[in-house]
């Protein structure tokens, strides 16, 4: 399995930030989401810096939580590259026709400090949160919704099942390649449409994988008469508790803090 993988994945440890309640989980790291596209300049400063305290209080080992900016790499790169090389302004470097700007290095900068604290802001919801009480936790901020005939549980249930087979395809796909490879399958030789054309015995099984699997969870589901989410009921239901409450109040404390710091000082 790719152990860079991080997605999907549930670290158990004993910490403040694994008892609270999910919906609390999902709500502050919504605000934070929020607040990272209001911060500007040193505003930057307290939003990493709360990301460290919920980092340590969620006892996670920081490298583990690296891990999985491994495979957003290449995305945040190329995204920042075009930020760099691509925005108008105060020219202070230039080579033909590349030149990179005061104003796109600024931006390139922000960029990136924002997607990796985006990244690691929502893999603390999910190392701390098992998928079912994730997905508990989505049903239930979500339920107002059902006055609309949106079908909520069936929603949060596919994100639920999404969430678990991404490292158990992951697995699968391991597997594969190194099968693959043992058979003579060479997948890093090559240009760019070589590789791609290697990647063919690797996809094909794969899909018909995932396939099997998916056939053989919805006859588990109707073998035990899963008809949705309509008048079940939950073996352990949500409650707020008193940490969940200290969790809002500093989450408003920092938002409100974000927004002065942006609106007052100019951060």
């Amino acid at each position: 399995m790719d152990k860079d993988l991080t997605i999907g994945q549930y670290y158990p440890a004993d910490s403040v930030i694994h008892s609270l309640d999910p919906r609390t989980k999902l709500i502050a790291t919504l605000v934070y989401i929020i607040s990272l596209f209001i911060f500007d300049r040193w505003g930057y400063v307290l939003g990493i810096s709360f990301l460290a305290v919920m980092i340590l209080l969620s006892k996670v080992p920081f490298g583990y939580m690296l891990r999985g900016l491994k495979s957003i790499a290449f995305i945040l790169i190329l995204t920042m590259a075009f930020n760099l090389f691509l925005t108008p302004g105060t020219v202070l470097w230039q080579a033909g026709v590349f030149h990179i700007t005061r104003e796109g290095l600024k931006m390139a900068i922000e960029l990136g400090i924002r997607l990796v604290a985006l990244i690691l802001g929502a893999s603390i919801m999910t190392l701390t949160t098992t998928p079912n009480k994730l997905t508990d936790g989505m049903e239930s901020l979500f339920g107002p919704l059902k006055v609309f005939h949106v079908p909520v549980h069936e929603i949060a249930m596919m994100m639920s099942i999404a969430l678990r087979f991404i490292p158990i395809l992951m697995e699968e796909t391991d597997k594969i390649k190194k099968a693959q490879m043992a058979r003579g399958a060479d997948f890093e030789s090559g240009n760019l449409f070589a590789r791609a054309k290697a990647m063919v015995p690797l996809l094909v099984p794969l899909f018909v994988s995932a396939f099997r699997r998916a056939n053989d969870l919805a006859m588990a589901m109707e073998a035990r008469c899963y008809h949705g989410g309509e008048g079940r009921t939950q073996m352990k239901p949500l409650r707020y508790h008193g940490n969940d409450a200290a969790a809002f109040i500093i989450t408003g404390a920092y938002l409100a803090a974000a927004i002065v710091m942006h609106a007052v000082a100019g951060w």
